[in-house]
């Protein structure tokens, strides 16, 4: 059975390999390192998808206002490889966590099954969690719709600057 955090907990740590943005490429780096500030970390399943880069390039062309208000990093079981190409690709701004051992994934309960033309399969569901400071869960966004995603972000990272 797959975690269910709800708004309140304690986010789960975590330490992974980051992609990207100011970090370069290859750097671990845990979620304590950035007590103090907003996280955000939004799952997506699978690096340069049609929804996923609909979902990386909304966060792109919006990075200004958005990077300036939390740390924001994409996950997905990818792996250092295909997210550099990927961020490449299409000039994303924000960081990458490679999770191919799935620990992060699990831990927020985002690898669940999934199914397509009547095949199962385990995947990571595209959701976002909003981190605060104090590394508790502030909000979260299940099965977001690549197209909406910044606004829902953009929306939840007003409320959290109140």
């Amino acid at each position: 059975m797959a975690v269910q955090l709800r708004v309140g907990d304690r986010a789960p740590e975590f330490r992974a390999q980051v992609i990207g943005g100011k970090f370069g490429t290859g750097q671990e780096v845990s979620l304590k390192d950035f007590r103090g500030s907003g996280v955000v970390l939004y799952f997506y399943p699978k690096d340069d998808t049609p929804g996923c880069t609909v979902q990386a390039c909304g966060l792109r062309d919006d990075w200004g206002e958005l990077g300036a208000r939390a740390n924001i990093f994409g996950v997905s079981v990818d792996s250092g490889a295909s997210h550099e190409k990927f961020i490449k690709k299409y000039q994303l701004p924000f960081p990458l966590f490679s999770d191919v051992d799935k620990k992060i994934v699990e831990a927020y309960g985002v690898w669940v099954e999934k199914s397509m033309y009547g095949k199962k399969y385990m995947g990571a569901e595209r959701s976002t969690f909003v981190i605060d400071g104090a590394g508790r869960i502030s909000a979260i966004f299940r099965k977001v719709k690549p197209e909406d995603h910044v606004a829902i972000l953009r929306e939840a990272l007003s409320k959290a600057g109140e």
